[in-house]
């Protein structure tokens, strides 16, 4: 199951589902820790709901879930990430990443998709580091 998670413009976080077309599931919070969690007592609300009425449980319910995060939730949640490192990194302008983050500035698709290719390839690169 996809999930996106996102800050609104009242400084708070929801998460919801965008797949599964039968449940609309909700999670909100001040923090993503928080959105995730609250997230995750819906899933299992609606769940218990269709044991206790013994309806079938739609697949995408016991799918493996797969949380999407917009800029500004992804550098809250992973705060470790410093953002103009980051940047650096990526060959992104360091005021203009933050810029992103704090959400004053719209990304294009394509920039995301540069961001988040970055990411990955981070994340490679450090699952196959080793240390001495």
């Amino acid at each position: 199951m996809k999930v996106s998670i996102e800050k609104q413009s009242d400084g708070s976080y929801i998460a919801y589902n965008t797949t599964g077309d039968k449940v609309q599931l909700i999670g909100t919070g001040d923090s993503v820790k928080e959105v995730k969690e609250d997230f995750f007592n819906s899933l299992d609300e609606v769940l218990q709901s269709y044991n206790e009425i013994g309806d079938d449980i739609p697949e995408f319910l016991n799918e493996e879930i797969e949380f999407r995060f917009d800029i500004t939730s992804l550098f809250e949640y992973y705060s470790m990430f410093n953002v103009s490192a980051l940047a650096r990194y990526l060959g992104i302008n360091d005021s203009l990443m933050r810029q992103y983050r704090s959400g004053a500035a719209q990304i294009s698709d394509k920039q995301l998709e540069k961001i988040e290719a970055g990411i990955h390839r981070l994340g490679s690169e450090l699952a196959a580091l080793r240390l001495v």
